[in-house]
């Protein structure tokens, strides 16, 4: 079954959207988190997909709000955002379903390892964020040198089995999607496979589809009704 997650990014206590990532072009689409989350668990949704922006960038966090999200909503929760050392990852743990590593995947890959080896892994997600193919981090605001595809591999050795593949170039644009590097990571990575960055339409998620991911995490798109949604298909 394909999933369609609905994502929502909250920054300085708000539900927003970023323009390729970057914090400083934002639109605000709720003031309350909770309750743009209440939206999309109303729809039937069977995950949400949660960031912490302030705590990927380090200019603080909204543990409060995501933890009330957590308690009352029925859905499933991921989280991510700033997830960068152990003791963070096993504190969100006790929360939510499952966390989102980014950073410390290039990092810490010693973290990915202790991590798997104390939870189900399914509970253990890894986000790989491209720019041009090379893995973002830090929030986005820097570039790795390490190949997102380079990255895929390592993290399905060390016994990952859940990646999600963003490409931050398209990210919150309503671009559309650029099959060529999915259809990259889906070659390098034969596990489940989620995917975001630039849905712009139904036809986005039925590509996805047709290159044989699981789902897609979708922003934008939901916010400003551009793809269906409860999906019936």
């Amino acid at each position: 079954m394909f999933d369609v997650i609905p994502c929502v990014d909250i920054q300085k206590g708000r539900a927003v959207r970023l323009f390729e990532g970057d914090p400083e072009k934002e639109t605000v689409y709720f003031e309350s988190p909770l309750e743009a989350a209440k939206r999309w668990a109303a729809g039937g949704c069977r995950w949400l997909h949660l960031v912490d922006l302030d705590a990927a960038t380090g200019r603080g966090n909204n543990r409060e709000i995501i933890a009330q999200i957590a308690r009352e909503l029925p859905c499933n929760i991921e989280l991510g955002g700033g997830i960068r050392d152990l003791e963070a990852a096993q504190d969100w743990l006790k929360l939510v379903d499952r966390i989102v590593i980014g950073t410390a995947a290039i990092s810490k890959s010693e973290m990915i390892e202790a991590l798997l080896s104390a939870y189900d892994p399914a509970r253990i997600v890894v986000s790989i964020d491209a720019k041009d193919g090379l893995v973002a981090v830090k929030g986005w605001q820097e570039t790795s040198t390490v190949s997102a595809v380079d990255l895929a591999k390592r993290v399905a050795a060390q016994g990952v089995r859940q990646v999600i593949y963003t490409d931050v170039s398209r990210d919150g644009t309503l671009k559309g999607v650029d099959p060529e590097p999915v259809k990259q990571m889906r070659q390098a990575f034969a596990h489940t496979l989620i995917a975001g960055g630039g849905v712009a339409s139904d036809k986005d998620l039925e590509l996805y589809e047709r290159l044989g991911l699981e789902g897609a995490i979708v922003g934008r798109a939901l916010y400003e009704g551009k793809i269906s949604y409860p999906r019936t298909a």
